[in-house]
């Protein structure tokens, strides 16, 4: 593996500086942001001078500490629970956005769920599970989040690369997130009369708490295996994704619309 890199804090306050307050005064919702990518795209937002929004399903930890960095970085930030599996939650969840920002500049669908099966053994429930967590919950949020969105709001899609390439034991991902890039490029055409676009933003292998809590051996092959794939030589970082987010909530995209931006080092 090559390059080196420094701890996340001070790659999302590169990105900021970069940036600069690109986002000062936007309110933005983020799902599933206490852990992962979506924290790393939650702390860039956020230090770019966004409001953000975001949820969980289960771990109050990731969340508590994620309110204590948000605290620090000033701005009017709400962490909220929420299940995104079921539809009356979702409703909850941009109806809280909508009382206490009153409109979204942005909203980024990063909330996802994965599991490794293989075909023949799928069970039903798990596909549905599966879909509905990446696909579903994803339209809902949309759909209920358009009377908050202004002319000129961005709606980012968080896919994968998988969604092109294919992957076993993962069928059902890999379908929920193609899926998803066929309603963004429908949405991106019915709503840019509206003034509102919509992207999806598809990373590569990203270095997150869930590579670190594997065994040591297998940790350090999987890193080995993946950098060998990439043109970067290395895995990417939660804030590396953020920074593609931030381009695309920001004005500097304001004439990009239903794309597929791929954040992946070049993988192969």
């Amino acid at each position: 593996m090559t390059g080196t890199r420094t701890g996340p804090g001070a790659e999302s306050a590169g990105l900021a500086a970069a940036g600069g307050k690109l986002l000062t005064g936007a309110k933005v919702l983020v799902t599933g942001g206490t852990r992962g990518v979506g924290r790393g795209i939650v702390s860039v937002l956020a230090a770019a001078g966004a409001d953000v929004a975001t949820c969980y399903r289960q771990d109050a930890e990731a969340a508590a500490a994620l309110e204590r960095e948000l605290k620090r970085n000033g701005g009017d930030h709400h962490v909220l629970r929420a299940d995104l599996a079921q539809p009356e939650e979702i409703a909850r969840l941009v109806a809280e956005c909508g009382t206490r920002f009153g409109r979204l500049d942005a909203v980024v669908n990063n909330a996802g769920a994965i599991s490794h099966i293989p075909y023949g053994e799928l069970p039903l429930d798990e596909w549905h599970r599966v879909i509905d967590t990446n696909l579903t919950a994803a339209h809902l949020v949309v759909q209920h989040a358009l009377p908050l969105l202004p002319e000129g709001a961005s709606v980012v899609n968080v896919g994968s690369k998988s969604a092109e390439v294919g992957i076993p034991l993962r069928a059902h991902y890999t379908a929920a997130k193609a899926a998803l890039a066929g309603l963004s490029r429908s949405l991106a055409k019915e709503l840019g009369p509206r003034g509102i676009r919509v992207n999806v933003l598809a990373p590569g292998v990203i270095e997150t708490e869930a590579i670190g809590a594997l065994p040591a051996e297998q940790a350090a092959a999987m890193r080995e295996r993946y950098s060998r794939k990439t043109a970067l030589g290395r895995l990417g970082a939660p804030d590396e994704v953020g920074g593609a987010v931030l381009f695309l909530v920001s004005g500097l995209s304001r004439y990009v619309t239903g794309e597929v931006l791929h954040v992946d080092g070049g993988i192969s």
